[in-house]
């Protein structure tokens, strides 16, 4: 387990890598890195939770006006905003906006509100790296 935790980083950064080893570029091939970093939007470092790996991916709607309520993360988070205006609120006041095309690596046990700014429904895909039985949200 220990060597996994070790070579799972490794895979992710050339996964990422702006020139997808993994994939061979060509005319009909593209590949755009969203996001590569090693820590949160409020600049804390992301660390894997132990256990047996799972990742969950969800898309989440939020519509005109709506808001998440005050929740956290105690796993790491990557999401990227595919249509609409979302706002997330930390309880020190700290802002992050998000527009259609943006990605950001989700703050980690730190409380938080998203909010729909916007006037359409807010759609974004987010990816959790948790695992198996860990819960992925808490209020």
């Amino acid at each position: 387990m220990k060597i996994l935790r070790m070579v799972y980083p490794l895979v992710i950064a050339f996964a990422c890598h702006s020139e997808a080893y993994s994939l061979e570029q060509s005319a009909s091939v593209k590949a755009s890195t969203v996001l590569k970093t090693e820590a949160s939007w409020d600049g804390k470092p992301i660390e894997y939770p132990s256990g047996k790996a799972e990742i969950t991916g969800m898309i989440i709607e939020i519509s005109p006006g709506g808001e998440t309520g005050w929740h956290l993360h105690p796993v790491p988070s990557f999401g990227m905003v595919l249509e609409g205006e979302l706002e997330v609120l930390l309880k020190n006041g700290a802002v992050k906006r998000l527009k259609s095309g943006e990605a950001m690596a989700e703050v980690i046990n730190t409380l938080h509100n998203g909010r729909n700014i916007g006037s359409v429904p807010v759609k974004l895909v987010v990816f959790y790296a948790g695992s198996v039985g860990q819960k992925l949200s808490a209020k």
